[in-house]
């Protein structure tokens, strides 16, 4: 019997994964990742790295990709909730150009697998978020690309009713729109 939960997401390969946690009066325990096991829910990405954020509510982060270098992602938050959202990058994708959105929290435990050829980002819905993610290839700031946060042609749903003001990057508030990059 696994202790993960996988649910293919309507965009082939993006996964939501929820762990099975074992509580009680003195707090709980759960897997994050056990690689047999994530091979049979279909993520066999071999990670390499690993990263954490922290950020205030109505921080928006991204949406990053890697250009040659792509990374395929494992995220979850362990602090506070986060929408987090994956568009497909992937040209031959019959979704090309769509995206798959979850709400991550400490309380709901969900993790989310984005596969290589996606770009990413989460909006903080909470007061603080701490953010972990596990990647499969190196980071390479000079490989990265962004795409607009609110693209009309993506049509991301961010779900800002009591967000106030988004607070983005210099960099995020720059990035183009989702037809103007090629790979």
């Amino acid at each position: 019997m696994s202790n993960f939960n996988f649910i293919q997401t309507e965009i082939e390969g993006v996964i939501i994964v929820e762990p099975k946690v074992f509580g009680d009066s003195r707090g709980y325990f759960m897997e994050t990742y056990e690689e047999r096991k994530f091979a049979e829910g279909g993520i066999t990405a071999s990670f390499v790295q690993d990263n954490q954020s922290k950020s205030t509510k109505g921080v928006l982060r991204g949406l990053h990709f890697q250009k040659t270098h792509p990374q395929a992602k494992l995220v979850r938050v362990i602090k506070g909730e986060v929408y987090d959202v994956a568009v497909d990058l992937r040209k031959d994708s019959p979704t090309y150009g769509s995206y798959v959105g979850a709400v991550l929290s400490e309380e709901n435990k969900k993790q989310f697998f984005i596969p290589r050829g996606f770009a990413h980002g989460f909006l903080v819905l909470s007061d603080e978020a701490e953010f972990v993610y596990k990647c499969d290839e190196f980071y390479h700031p000079e490989d990265e690309g962004g795409m607009m946060w609110n693209d009309p042609a993506v049509g991301i749903q961010w779900p800002l009713e009591g967000i106030g003001e988004i607070k983005l990057s210099e960099k995020d508030k720059v990035n183009p729109a989702f037809g103007s990059f090629c790979f």
